[in-house]
């Protein structure tokens, strides 16, 4: 195991385990803000559809209905006040952010700044000694190069 994912002294069990948690955690939270993002971006390009859909109501003679969709549906707030993006800019500066920084400061105080302390452990003990895909670091001997064929 690489020093970097090596277990400070001192550091206990129950110790890996909170700040894997923690951890975890924020790595949902990443997933949270990517379909935050799809929602932004999805949405956005709904909008902008709406324009396509305005000319092929007026080229077909609805313009009333048209109208209406310019009006009720088009650039509207999503919620009372937010576009999408105002939704994003406000999620990142009161949770994202905070909640980033509460888990590099728990890592660095904790565990010495080490990363991924839990995983690097349980890769250790799940991985069976001397297989080429079972190596501890991508630079240890026996490793199997990229795009290698199984034998």
């Amino acid at each position: 195991m690489e020093d970097a994912h090596r277990r400070p002294e001192g550091v206990s069990d129950e110790t890996v385990a909170a700040l894997g948690s923690l951890s975890k955690a924020l790595e949902t939270t990443e997933r949270a803000r990517g379909h935050l993002f799809s929602f932004h971006q999805l949405t956005g390009t709904a909008d902008l559809e709406l324009d396509r859909a305005v000319e092929l109501l007026r080229a077909a003679g609805h313009h009333e209905w048209a109208e209406r969709v310019e009006r009720e549906i088009l650039g509207r707030n999503v919620i009372p006040g937010h576009w999408t993006f105002q939704i994003v800019e406000a999620y990142d500066r009161t949770y994202y952010e905070a909640f980033k920084e509460l888990e590099r400061e728990a890592v660095d105080r904790l565990a010495q700044g080490r990363d991924h302390l839990f995983e690097a452990e349980m890769k250790e003990d799940r991985r069976t000694r001397g297989h080429p895909d079972h190596t501890a670091r991508p630079d240890s001997p026996g490793t199997r190069p990229p795009n290698a064929p199984f034998t």
